[in-house]
């Protein structure tokens, strides 16, 4: 069989973090949940079995939780950091699918979280 796709996940993790414009979400900080989906390819650990040949999961949630306690107004602004440091630091990565909600998002509705959803694409694995 041939690969067609590949990707890897990290699926609803959680933070507290201290993200946006009013002073209350600077002081107090909120919740977050984070979906993170990267395109790779994988063919090689798939039939090694072995570790050095995958883009390793941990890695980039220990990025993702730096990125995250860095304040910043907008979640575009987390997202996008987010995407851009896992995208440097890993040059295999050929896109990235980032979902980043808040939770309890400052405004009088009744939901369950409002936020940003990207899709980017590493124009450094781009053949042209």
């Amino acid at each position: 069989m041939k690969l067609d796709n590949s990707y890897i996940y990290l699926s609803h993790l959680r933070f507290h973090a201290y993200h946006g414009v009013l002073p209350q979400e600077r002081s107090v900080g909120n919740d977050y949940l984070l979906d993170l989906r990267i395109k790779y390819d994988v063919a090689n650990a798939m039939k090694s079995d072995n570790v050095n040949d995958t883009l390793n999961y941990a890695e980039v949630y220990k990025l993702i939780c730096q990125e995250m306690m860095v304040p910043s107004n907008l979640i575009e602004r987390v997202a996008y950091r987010i995407a851009d440091r896992i995208a440097r630091r890993f040059i295999v990565v050929e896109a990235i699918d980032i979902k980043l909600t808040k939770l309890n998002p400052p405004m009088e509705a009744d939901c369950e979280g409002a936020g940003v959803e990207l899709h980017l694409i590493n124009d450094k694995t781009l053949t042209h």
